[in-house]
Order: structure tokens, then sequence, then C-alpha cells
């Protein structure tokens, strides 16, 4: 896989992957998921951790790119709901109200990272791929 300046070449990599991207603003999950298929990733929308949760089968994503304030289920009470159910995802947050504290909470739970909006599309993307290598091969 070749890097430069950050931007990972994702068609350089031998298995597509799949992201998840759960966040409740309607224009932040299409502008992510606009981005993450212009780098040759497959991704799926969610409105909600309810709607995730709803979707989620035998077929994992391999990341997911998780909003931090959502209503009924936020963020951290879905890694905390997942991580309860066995089911291990590498996930990166993105949250527009940072609160102190929460970082640590939320890398504590399992994110592999936490970002602050607006996004930088090269730090999402980097923070994407670190999350996918960390995790050992699927079978």
């Amino acid at each position: 896989m070749s890097s430069v300046s950050g931007y990972v070449d994702w068609a350089d990599m031998s298995a597509r992957h799949r992201i998840a991207v759960v966040d409740d603003d309607h224009s932040v999950r299409k502008a992510l998921q606009r981005l993450l298929r212009s780098v040759n990733l497959d991704a799926d929308a969610y409105g909600s951790s309810r709607e995730f949760l709803d979707a989620l089968g035998d077929a994992r994503p391999d990341c997911l790119v998780l909003d931090l304030q959502m209503p009924e289920m936020n963020g951290l009470e879905l890694q905390q709901h997942l991580a309860e159910a066995g089911i291990r995802l590498p996930v990166v947050v993105i949250t527009g109200h940072d609160e102190p504290g929460m970082q640590a909470q939320c890398m504590a739970a399992g994110a592999s990272t936490y970002l602050r909006k607006p996004l930088d599309d090269k730090v999402l993307l980097a923070a994407i791929n670190r999350a996918i290598a960390a995790v050992p091969e699927r079978n």
C-alpha cells in the first residue's frame, strides 16, 4: 500500500474493505460515504446506533466510523454494547461536541482513534487505515 503525504492509495490493497459509518447527521453520512467510495472502499451508512445494530449480521465491517453524539444510544454506548456482545470492531470515533474526558472514555472502550469535526479527509483515511491494519487477518 502506498502513502503520499498521509493519503492511502486503497486501490493498492488486495482485499476491498467495508466501512460502516454511523452518524445521525444525514449530510455527514453522505459526505463520508462519498469520500470512502472515492478511495475504493465499500461504505455503508446508518443514521443511528440502533439502525447499525439491526443491520449487523455475520458480515461485519472492517472498521466502524462512529459519531459520538447521537440520540437514543450515543457512540460510547454503542461501543460498550458491542464489547458486551463480544463483537470486536476497529472503531474511529468522530465528534463535533468534544467533552472533557470523553476521548479517554472512548479510547478505554476500544476506539483506535478519536477525531474532532470538521474532519480532515486525509487524517480520517489514515486513521481508518491504521485501525484496519491493527486487526489480525480475518478468515
